[in-house]
């Protein structure tokens, strides 16, 4: 498996990190296609080949192909949304607030998949990304949606143990150059 690969590569002094590795993956209580859409796109949002490369076939093994496209395109969408509402939030002039946004995001309303499930996605690459405007908008549909706290929770989770172990190998990686 995989995720085994990707446990041994991390270095001992982020043992804790190899532990969330496998628990946040291999004991997750997600429903199979949340939790390896989860995976799939955080893995292209930690920007770590090493980690994308590991983690990929098991998604692509667990996820429709319709799933396994979306999981790719909330990846794809939020590392623009991130950027751009990121930015917005943190100029201080508020009328860029005001501004149309003028950018295509149609796969949000026709993602190939559960709507929860592609929010839930959404929400976990914009935890890596850090854009706290995109974390409170999907939270608030996925809650009105009845998902759970303990279930974004989980999903959040996932991004901080793959963003981590992704940070930890690619210095790894650099250092050994």
């Amino acid at each position: 498996m995989a995720l085994d690969d990707l446990k041994s590569a991390v270095p001992d002094y982020a043992k804790d990190l190899k532990l969330n590795l496998g628990s946040v993956i291999g004991n997750s209580d997600l429903p199979q296609q949340q939790l390896w859409g989860t995976v799939l796109a955080c893995a292209i949002a930690t920007r770590s080949p090493k980690v994308l490369r590991e983690l990929e076939p098991d998604a692509k093994a667990n996820l429709s192909a319709e799933a396994y496209t979306a999981a790719k395109s909330a990846a794809a969408i939020m590392a623009m949304n991130n950027v751009f509402y990121r930015t917005r939030h943190l100029l201080s002039d508020p009328e860029y607030g005001n501004l149309r946004a003028g950018l295509r995001m149609n796969v949000i309303g026709n993602p190939g998949v559960d709507k929860v499930d592609f929010e839930l996605w959404s929400l976990a690459v914009s935890a890596i990304n850090g854009c706290g405007m995109c974390l409170d908008s999907h939270e608030q549909v996925l809650r009105k949606a009845g998902v759970e706290r303990e279930t974004i929770q989980e999903a959040v989770k996932i991004a901080a143990v793959l963003q981590a172990v992704g940070a930890t190998l690619d210095a790894e990686a650099a250092l050994a150059e």
